[in-house]
């Protein structure tokens, strides 16, 4: 897959021939893959490459409506997990103000359309131009039978319309299972592992502290059953995200610390990363290191039980 990093207005040309799924895809949940599937189908019967059009950074992030961006799918994740999807081309848009400004028919024509498009595939919400003025009926305006238009329809699951703003919701809650189900994978973080407080060891169970090198969404504090990428096999893991009030009368910074099930050896330096299963409990304070060990050694007991009677089905997963 080749990656085309963007801005307007686009100074180049020579664009191959080529079918566009065109939004921001955060997450690239199952309602996202439908406007991609759609775009790939369309690909297939006219015979030309696929191409994802999506921006960075997070739009409502640069006209001030998300003061502290954290994303489903950072970009190297998004582009990851476009790949694997099969799409040929990604085009990364630069978002900025003065884009945010241009009138919908000038993005048709001055940017769109130097992307030589034989056909253009949107969600069903999807909006581009100043104030979002444009639509897909603008798209279809617009196109004056250059390109063939696709609108998807939304997709739904459980009765609910699937949603990047839904799987936060069910991240923030813990709702794993839903949430993995919306994205039609399990949720995941990467991040190097980087020295702690290692108290971990001096208790008796060791773990990585992972710190995260791009902005993603923080699922709920508590505990996890989670798997581990990127060491010489998948392993799995329990996980807690939270501020670890039983050692800190003060309120920390948040930490992500993984306790690694059946694995012995150094961690430090490495990448990981960290697919969230199974929520297992709120973060607790304990009146004593003791009484910690004592819930951690019930935590792993838990774990393991859950991954006896799901972990088969999540080998591919993990």
């Amino acid at each position: 897959m080749q990656v085309h990093h963007l801005s307007y207005p686009l100074q180049t040309d020579g664009y191959p021939e080529q079918v566009l799924a065109i939004g921001y895809f955060d997450g690239v949940h199952i309602g996202h893959r439908q406007v991609i599937g759609t775009a790939q189908a369309m690909a297939q019967a006219m015979g030309l490459p696929v191409g994802v059009m999506t921006f960075y950074p997070h739009p409502r992030a640069v006209l001030g409506q998300m003061p502290n961006p954290a994303y489903l799918t950072p970009l190297p994740e998004k582009v990851r997990l476009l790949q694997d999807l099969g799409v040929d081309h990604t085009y990364v848009v630069s978002f900025t103000k003065s884009f945010a400004a241009v009138p919908p028919d000038d993005f048709v024509e001055s940017f769109l359309m130097r992307l030589n498009p034989k056909g253009v595939v949107v969600g069903f919400d999807f909006t581009f131009g100043h104030r979002a003025q444009g639509t897909a009926k603008t798209l279809r305006e617009l196109s004056r039978g250059r390109y063939q238009l696709a609108e998807v329809n939304p997709v739904t699951l459980e009765g609910e319309k699937v949603s990047s703003t839904l799987v936060r919701e069910m991240l923030h809650e813990g709702n794993l299972e839903r949430a993995n189900r919306l994205l039609g994978r399990p949720y995941r973080m990467e991040g190097k592992v980087v020295s702690g407080e290692r108290r971990g060891r001096t208790i008796g169970f060791p773990t990585a502290n992972v710190a995260l090198e791009e902005p993603y969404f923080i699922p709920r504090t508590g505990v996890y059953v989670v798997g581990v990428e990127g060491l010489e096999r998948p392993y799995y893991g329990v996980a807690n995200i939270g501020y670890k009030p039983t050692f800190h009368a003060r309120p920390m910074d948040l930490s992500i610390e993984v306790h690694v099930l059946d694995f012995s050896g150094d961690l430090y330096g490495k990448t990981i990363s960290v697919q969230f299963f199974h929520y297992l409990r709120t973060e607790k304070k304990f009146s004593s290191a003791e009484a910690l060990v004592e819930q951690i050694h019930a935590d792993v007991a838990q774990a393991r039980q859950w991954i006896q009677a799901h972990g088969a089905s999540l080998q591919d997963g993990c």
